[in-house]
């Protein structure tokens, strides 16, 4: 017999390794496709829906389901691929897991509870009953463990996604209100509580069955290493964080040994309970419950690790998702599948709604806002999906009840930025808007004052600024010293990545020694003179453009709920004792300011302003303030107040009145503004002064001067004739409705963001040492569109 001829050209032939390798890269190029795009489409899906508000959870759930239901999708992902996606869908978990838990803080659980806390605690206490007594009548589960699996559906519909309604929140500017706050800290109490019960109940209701003494051992062994590694993490963590802390401090890159280091030992800790065979998931979360929240390596774990998961893995997650949910098995045609989802809609949300509406009532609460907290709570999140599919895969539920499950994660997230909207709304409605300014602020709270410099040349005026800004030391002062520096490609060339959402270590040497100098120079005086004045200090950073410096600072201010912004002048004092023509970029941030500041602005034209507290009140420094009238001059005179208690200055109130008596003096000339606006204008400038003058001068504390002037020349004259008397002449910018003693006043104005007095105080022309301080009120005008951060839902 001739022996067989086989021909390796044809098609059918499988074994030829070139037809291999194309065929294993056409499918390897198929899976790449189908991950990039699921990216893509998810950004460009939020996008779309960035009118709606809608968080990144609604987009990459949406395109995640939608293209793994796609054939050619699902069949390109085999299961050596799937199982390499679980892999990196289970290391995302774990990360996931161990930042919401470093986020946290455990140990208000042992503090009596708050209002927030009481809120949370209704709302999962009445969801977990309504659940806990519904769900067993509804086959959600298999029979097997119907006990533990009814136990972990009812603690899930109980809880929430934290991060999800706090993100939320924060972008649209309401985290700072009443609701805000409420709902964030119920939501986080809420999380955590949920977190904890599952985390505990694992070690009773581990994964696998006990079926035997020896499953019964290995749940002593998974109870006892968690203890284990909760113990470590709450008492040796603190210790070595705070050491990496302490070696690596603010402003300085951090080390990448102590890096590293940091790194290992979070790993350490987070590992110790799976060696045992606990959930890693779930001990990641115990460990970074444990591990210190504050410090400077807490923060970078946090914002990396943040970073990285919205980026890379959140869509990669809800693709794993689509490929293990196959919603061909779904079964959309038995009614009975969307009765079982209407019940899980009206557990979730009748037991959230129903508990938080009645605790909070009883706190005091009104009944819309409660409502609206309840649906907020009502949200859940990625660990809650990841649950649901996990159930899935080990078999304790089928495809149609996971699937349920996931589209109500969807409706509860959906429906929040509409809520958010809702309050938004009924609060413009009702509430009047905040002032932040100095008039209205609560006598028992600290004043907080967001102090920018240009550089250490504006060292000794902000100081003294600071110093007799302090008032009494209870409640006392907060200065945020701030630091206003032009972003140049120089600066941006010598930038590295830092530690936070925004933040960047600057490792140019003459913007850090700068930085430097002014806190050494602000910490040393508050060592030596504010330390029983109750001064407290922090230190910021303005780095950016000139065109976004204003937006920054504006931020800033909100952030950190300052009353009053206080500025340089933009233009500096030369040796001669002359103002230069000064910085054109600093007076655009400046007129910027003065227009869309949250707050009031105050801007100092510095002359050699110099003030200590060391001065005895013979020689002390004089300062005056001038009231002619208008919201900005009562401002002026709120900012003296404080003034006016500090002991070591010599401060002088002077009210120009108009002399109607005189024949020089005109009858009215502001026709933009009613004669009935113009008394109620007066009328305020009387009580406001007369509220000053008992407070501080009938006791002999200020001195009182008055000038009875006809017309705007004679205040001209007037203002001229007081340089040289004072140190300090503080004055309102305008917004004056009785314009008598200022018209005409601004017709040859140099700086028009000075208002009329100031520019004539502040004229180049003058080199007589005294520093002028212009005080703004807070412009509601320019966020009458926007909604104070500050309304009250009691």
């Amino acid at each position: 017999m001739s022996p067989a001829i086989t021909d390796d050209t044809t098609p059918n032939n499988t074994n030829n390794p070139c037809i291999k390798f194309v065929v294993a890269n056409i499918n390897v190029s198929e899976k790449f496709i189908a991950l990039i795009a699921t990216y893509a489409l998810s950004r460009i899906v939020h996008y779309l829906l960035r009118p709606l508000s809608q968080p990144y959870i609604t987009s990459d759930i949406t395109i995640g389901l939608v293209l793994t239901s796609l054939p050619r999708v699902r069949d390109s992902f085999t299961t050596p691929f799937n199982l390499a996606v679980e892999n990196a869908v289970d290391f995302g978990m774990i990360c996931y897991a161990f930042v919401l838990g470093l986020e946290m803080d455990p140990y208000v659980i042992f503090k009596p509870p708050t209002r927030q806390a009481m809120v949370a605690y209704a709302g999962m206490l009445c969801t977990f009953i309504m659940a806990s007594t519904v769900t067993p009548w509804l086959n959600y589960l298999k029979e097997t463990r119907a006990v533990s699996s009814t136990l972990s559906l009812s603690i899930c519909l109980s809880g929430n996604g934290s991060h999800i309604l706090t993100r939320l929140m924060t972008k649209l500017k309401v985290g700072k209100s009443d609701i805000g706050k409420l709902s964030i800290s119920a939501g986080v109490h809420s999380d955590m509580i949920t977190m904890l019960l599952l985390a505990i109940g694992f070690v009773f209701f581990p994964a696998e069955n006990i079926v035997n003494i020896r499953d019964e051992v290995k749940m002593i062994k998974m109870g006892v290493a968690l203890v284990i590694q909760t113990i470590v993490a709450a008492n040796v963590s603190p210790i070595f964080i705070n050491w990496i802390n302490n070696e690596n401090p603010e402003g300085k890159p951090l080390k990448g040994s102590h890096l590293v280091l940091s790194m290992a030992f979070m790993a350490s800790i987070c590992s110790w309970a799976p060696w045992f065979g606990y959930n890693s998931v779930m001990s990641a979360f115990m460990g970074g419950l444990f591990l210190p929240s504050e410090g400077r390596i807490s923060k970078w774990a946090i914002s990396k690790l943040n970073n990285l998961l919205s980026i890379l893995f959140y869509p990669l997650f809800f693709f794993w998702v689509g490929l293990r949910l196959d919603i061909s098995r779904f079964e959309a045609g038995i009614v009975g599948t969307w009765v079982r989802l209407l019940c899980l809609v009206v557990i979730a949300t009748i037991g959230k709604v129903g508990g938080t509406l009645l605790c909070g009532l009883t706190l005091g609460y009104h009944r819309p806002e409660m409502v609206a907290v309840g649906l907020l709570l009502t949200a859940k999140g990625h660990f809650h999906v990841y649950l649901a599919v996990d159930a899935l895969r080990r078999g304790r539920i089928d495809v149609t009840t996971c699937t349920l499950m996931i589209i109500l994660v969807f409706l509860s997230v959906v429906h929040t930025p509409i809520v958010v909207k809702h309050i938004i709304e009924r609060a413009r409605k009702r509430v009047p808007i905040q002032r932040m300014a100095l008039q209205w602020l609560d006598p028992s709270s600290e004043l907080r004052i967001l102090l920018c410099l240009h550089g250490p040349h504006n060292l000794d005026s902000a100081i003294s600024l600071m110093e007799i800004s302090r008032g009494r030391s209870d409640p006392g002062l907060f200065v945020h010293v701030t630091d206003m520096i032009e972003l140049t490609e120089q600066i941006a060339a010598a930038m590295a990545p830092g530690e936070g959402m925004d933040n960047i270590t600057i490792t140019d040497t003459s913007i850090t020694e700068m930085r430097d100098q002014i806190t050494h120079a602000f910490q040393t005086y508050i060592n030596e003179n504010g330390g029983s004045g109750g001064i407290k200090m922090s230190r910021v950073l303005a780095l950016s453009t000139f065109n976004s410096m204003p937006q920054d600072i504006c931020a800033l201010a909100e952030d950190l709920m300052v009353s009053l912004i206080l500025l340089p002048f933009h233009k500096r004092l030369n040796e001669n004792g002359m103002l230069d023509e000064g910085h054109p970029g600093f007076r655009y941030v400046n007129r910027k300011l003065l227009r869309n500041a949250p707050c009031s602005t105050g801007i100092l034209v510095d002359r050699g302003f110099c003030f200590t507290s060391k001065f005895p009140r013979s020689s002390a420094p004089k300062v005056a303030v001038l009231f002619i009238g208008g919201k900005d001059d009562r401002e002026a005179l709120a900012f003296a107040g404080r003034v006016a208690r500090h002991p070591g200055v010599k401060l002088t109130v002077i009210r120009f009145l108009v002399d109607k008596n005189s024949e020089h003096a005109p009858r009215r000339v502001n026709n933009r503004v009613s004669a009935a606006d113009q008394e109620e204008e007066m009328k305020l400038d009387d009580e406001c002064f007369a509220q000053f003058y008992e407070k501080h001068v009938a006791g002999s504390e200020v001195a009182y001067m008055e000038k009875h002037l006809a017309n705007s020349s004679e205040t001209y004259t007037n203002l001229t004739s007081l340089e040289g008397q004072y140190s300090l002449i503080i004055v309102g910018r305008g917004g004056r409705a009785n314009t008598v003693l200022t018209q005409g006043l601004n017709d040859w104005q140099q700086c028009p963001e000075l208002g009329p007095v100031g520019d004539v105080l502040s004229g180049s022309s003058s080199a007589s040492g005294t520093s002028i301080l212009i005080i703004q009120l807070h412009n509601i005008k320019a966020q009458l569109d926007g909604l104070s951060e500050e309304f009250s839902i009691m």
